[in-house]
């Protein structure tokens, strides 16, 4: 027992887990708890920032489909069912890491900048910015056509007109033969007897001395169609089928839109010349006995500009240049010259009028202008009929205007006469009854406000009025006359075109404006094509007579107070561009060629 009692006390106290963990309930338990609080606080801020920092920063190049397919992910429904809270604290969003660059690629595919539109008339419009290039922005290339579109059509001169032998008069580059100066009239060079539909030969061969001509297209400012419409038409015109009449026109569209260069604007950067009035190409139907040929109706036409003695108002594809007249001077000395002649010459005649009356069209004031002509002391009439006139006679002519002050010019068979433009070149002042006949034809070439340079009187006040023309003509007070004359004068240079063999050095002639203006039309478009807008807001190809006529800024033509002048008579089309009265003026032209000097 003695031994028993001794490993008893031995022995060392031994205590149970639970007896420990009793005794220690207090401090050690509350430490556990916390301890898994914090354990599961840090675990959802981890899961929280995994989610909100890392895979939002890289999915922030990325479009919304992935950012929606992201934020359906099962973490975003844990979120919502978690059971401790933890306190919300805007922060700035930390810097997102840097991704390398290949791997940025391919998140990011679609983030790059647009490329601007490029088109083939590009490097042509940035030759204007190389200084250093005396041609930039200037350049025509001009198409190398078959010799039957224009030389072989002189080669048979004879069949060109039906009443005139066109021969002599397409000698000397298209300016015919020299005027002789027996009566002291002309200058001593640089006349010649030049045939009023000329202009297709003069102008060609002018391009010939241009000097910003290129071999290389995708340089051209403008293209340049040497085809002689004037004269292929002037061949058909009487006793020929509308299938021979059209026949060179279609054939020359055919071959301009196989070339490369016609497919850079679809030939909107083309242009083309006819000596001849607007009407004589265009033919309304497709009936044998109708006038003329379909050239300007053509489709491809349409895109080209096609530069003709008188326009249609009612038509955006033609443009009137001046008719020419019979001095062409071969260096700038001769136009000096001439100017300062004009402005010393001795002038009786207060007005004057060379021409014909129109007892056939009920509606022209000819006949009453050659009335109040004649009843005038101040006045000068130079008649013109069938047979030897001196209304054929050059020198007869310009001698006559060189004495008048002011030249009366009505419309002829159509709105325009040549006998304006030979006017001007005597230095007188210009009388129009008819806006058609010079204001909405020429404004290439003359002013845009005409009261400057010529005297409007509404045909109406001289047909349903009987308004006099010497009463309202001597109500302009000298000095303003003279004015007026000092204008004309000074505008001579740009109304006559060059020797052709020849260029002038400081003036421009009528050939250089037009160059100059189709460039500036042609230039306008392709602006307007890279900013994909058009020149005009509401454009109405109808009132195209309107819109050269348009201050600057305004790009929407409405009323006008010459919309009377341009009225269709009811009937007519409104549509085509074209009238029948037109056409049958076109007709008229020509059977009354050989009377006056339209």
């Amino acid at each position: 027992m003695g031994d028993l009692k001794i490993l008893t006390r031995r022995r060392p106290a031994i205590t149970s887990p639970f007896e420990q963990m009793d005794k220690g309930n207090g401090k050690n338990q509350q430490n556990r708890l916390c301890l898994l609080a914090s354990l599961s606080a840090f675990f959802w801020i981890l899961l929280l920032y995994f989610h909100f920092v890392v895979l939002g920063g890289r999915t922030g190049g990325a479009d919304e489909s992935s950012t929606v397919r992201l934020q359906s992910n099962p973490p975003v429904v844990v979120e919502s069912r978690i059971p401790v809270p933890v306190p919300v604290r805007v922060v700035e969003e930390p810097p997102r890491p840097k991704i390398a660059a290949a791997e940025e690629e391919v998140i990011t595919p679609h983030v790059t900048e647009q490329q601007p539109k490029t088109f083939p008339f590009m490097r042509a419009l940035r030759t204007v910015q190389n200084k250093t290039d005396r041609c930039g922005g200037r350049y025509i290339y001009v198409h190398d056509l078959p010799s039957r579109f224009n030389d072989d059509m002189l080669k048979e001169c004879r069949s060109l007109s039906l009443w005139t032998n066109m021969c002599k008069f397409t000698t000397n580059a298209g300016m015919g033969p020299p005027l002789e100066n027996v009566e002291g009239v002309f200058s001593n060079t640089g006349w010649y007897a030049t045939n009023q539909f000329a202009v297709d030969v003069i102008f060609s061969n002018r391009m010939k001395q241009y000097d910003c001509l290129t071999n290389d297209s995708s340089l051209a400012a403008a293209i340049f169609v040497p085809f002689y419409a004037g004269f292929d038409i002037a061949r058909y015109l009487w006793g020929y089928n509308i299938s021979r009449r059209d026949a060179a026109s279609l054939d020359l569209v055919d071959w301009l839109m196989k070339r490369p260069e016609w497919k850079i604007m679809q030939g909107r950067d083309h242009f083309l010349v006819a000596g001849r009035i607007t009407w004589d190409f265009r033919r309304l139907s497709e009936e044998e006995g109708d006038w003329g040929n379909k050239l300007l109706f053509l489709p491809a036409a349409k895109n080209m500009s096609m530069l003709v003695v008188e326009s249609s108002p009612w038509n955006a594809n033609d443009f009137g240049i001046p008719y020419p007249t019979y001095f062409h001077p071969a260096k700038d000395a001769d136009v000096f010259a001439w100017q300062d002649r004009m402005r010393k010459l001795e002038r009786k005649y207060l007005f004057s009028f060379a021409g014909a009356p129109r007892p056939g069209n009920p509606k022209s004031i000819r006949g009453q202008i050659i009335d109040q002509c004649r009843g005038s002391k101040v006045g000068k009439l130079l008649e013109c009929d069938f047979g030897e006139s001196k209304c054929h006679s050059p020198s007869s002519i310009m001698q006559m205007f060189q004495s008048s002050h002011f030249c009366l010019q009505p419309q002829g068979d159509s709105y325009t006469r040549r006998s304006a433009f030979d006017s001007m070149l005597a230095g007188c002042i210009p009388v129009f009854f008819h806006p058609g006949s010079a204001y909405t034809q020429y404004t290439w070439h003359l002013p845009k406000n005409f009261t400057t340079y010529s005297v409007f009187i509404p045909e109406d006040d001289i047909r349903l009025r009987n308004g006099s023309i010497e009463e309202r003509l001597s109500q302009i007070p000298p000095e303003q006359v003279q004015i007026m004359r000092e204008n004309v004068i000074n505008l001579i240079p740009q109304l006559i075109y060059a020797d052709p063999r020849s260029k002038l050095e400081t003036f421009k002639d009528a050939f250089d404006v037009a160059v100059q203006a189709v460039i500036d039309k042609v230039t306008r478009l392709r602006k307007n094509i890279i900013v994909g807008r058009t020149e005009y807001d509401n454009f109405v190809e109808e009132n195209s007579w309107k819109y050269a006529l348009l201050e600057e800024g305004q790009r929407e033509a409405g009323w006008h107070e010459w919309d009377p002048f341009f009225s269709k008579p009811k009937g007519e089309s409104a549509g085509d561009g074209s009238t029948g009265s037109s056409a049958e003026a076109a007709k008229n032209s020509w059977k009354n060629e050989q009377r006056d000097q339209k």
